[in-house]
């Protein structure tokens, strides 16, 4: 009868993992051949299991990511540009500790947005706090911040954010507001916090795309000049699953 009130006291103090371990324990009569400090251990590993997988799924609702993706599913056969020894690289999260950046760029299709999203839920299951944002969103959050109070706030959360992955940059130029709202953000976040940026724009045309000359070579310098660079290339995959589809449809 000792056990039961041992249930109740770890659901009190919300130890779940160890409440489901001596639950699963007692449903198990070789469990008696294990030593106390066994059987505890074992409570203990699963309250650690299950602490960490709550701490996970906080981490991926918070980044809220676009896609999906795991660096275990990356297709690699199809010819793009994509070196699988620098993506092995990167999955170290080493890049992440040290505050650098990645640029993924490429034509539409080409699966920048997929890989940027692996990448981030890799940095999720590391450990690394991450946000996955649309640029053209950004910059309309930011308008809106500015105008109801909230803009220290929010730069503060994406200054001290680990990852922050900036998708679709450069789908058009930017106003004198977002132009200082961006280079403020990642003069916060410079050496410090890693961004990962996805962009059909080749590099060559930002500066256009920035508009004031000094402020745009201030935000390259802190985005280019340090870190990875991917250029993705070839055919949409988006287009090439249509035709495959198509094709199969038809072959039945």
């Amino acid at each position: 009868m000792l056990h039961h009130p041992t249930l109740d006291k770890l659901q009190q103090l919300r130890l779940t993992g160890m409440h489901k371990a001596l639950r699963d324990q007692l449903a198990l009569p070789e469990i008696e051949d294990l030593s106390f400090e066994e059987r505890l251990g074992l409570l203990a590993d699963r309250e650690l299991t299950e602490r960490e997988d709550r701490r996970l799924q906080t981490r991926l609702r918070q980044a809220k990511l676009k896609q999906n993706a795991c660096l275990e599913d990356i297709d690699y056969r199809t010819r793009r540009g994509l070196d699988k020894g620098l993506i092995t690289q990167l999955a170290t999260g080493q890049w992440i500790r040290e505050g650098l950046n990645l640029l993924l760029l490429g034509p539409t299709g080409v699966g920048k947005t997929w890989i940027a999203c692996a990448l981030a839920q890799q940095a999720c299951r590391q450990g690394f706090t991450t946000r996955y944002l649309r640029a053209p969103r950004l910059f309309e959050d930011l308008q809106l911040a500015h105008a109801d109070g909230r803009f220290p706030k929010l730069m503060a959360s994406l200054a001290k954010t680990d990852l922050i992955v900036l998708d679709d940059w450069g789908l058009g130029p930017l106003d004198a507001t977002a132009r200082r709202d961006l280079l403020e953000l990642l003069d916060d976040r410079h050496g410090q916090r890693a961004t990962l940026v996805t962009s059909q724009l080749p590099v060559e045309h930002w500066h256009e795309i920035i508009g004031d000359p000094t402020l745009a070579d201030a935000i390259l310098d802190r985005l280019v000049h340090n870190g990875y660079r991917i250029t993705l290339k070839g055919e949409s995959m988006r287009k090439r699953r249509a035709r495959n589809l198509t094709v199969s449809t038809d072959s039945e």
